[in-house]
């Protein structure tokens, strides 16, 4: 049985959360979550600052004192328009290997990869893969990524 750590314990709790959300956006007190799951509010802020951010699709707000109260948005993918000027955004010239792996992971959970796509991309946008001095290797990886992204975005491929 696979292993889960604590931040993917407080992940899956949240992304449960917006899914069972009409409207994809939540309110959560980060002194609640740290109750939760018996952690430090430290680690639930890791936890928001590294997996949600916009690569992956997600805005989060918080407000300190008074009760504060962390707000998380999933930022959905519907439209073609959105869809480019998202990965105009998210790629840019230049793309670490974290975001490069998180902006693949959101597009498999839009339904835009398949989990085939998303290991084979991974594999081949790896630091190993690319043997090559920074930051010559983001920019290499982010060049890679465009093309092949927007080739699997095409809808008239042959069948």
């Amino acid at each position: 049985m696979e292993s889960r750590t604590l931040a993917d314990q407080i992940e899956d709790y949240i992304k449960r959360k917006l899914n069972s959300s009409r409207d994809g956006v939540i309110e959560l007190q980060r002194q609640e979550l740290a109750l939760r799951f018996t952690c430090v509010p430290s680690q639930v802020t890791y936890v928001l600052g590294t997996r949600f951010t916009l690569e992956r699709g997600y805005l989060v707000e918080s407000r300190r004192g008074g009760g504060g109260y962390i707000r998380i948005i999933r930022v959905p993918l519907n439209k073609d328009a959105e869809l480019k000027e998202w990965l105009r955004q998210s790629l840019g010239d230049y793309i670490s290997q974290e975001a490069a792996a998180g902006l693949l992971r959101r597009m498999v959970e839009e339904g835009l990869l398949t989990r085939r796509e998303e290991l084979l991309l991974n594999a081949a946008i790896n630091r190993q893969a690319l043997p090559l001095e920074l930051p010559k290797r983001d920019q290499v990886r982010a060049s890679i990524l465009k093309m092949v992204v927007l080739t699997l975005m095409r809808r008239d491929f042959p069948d």
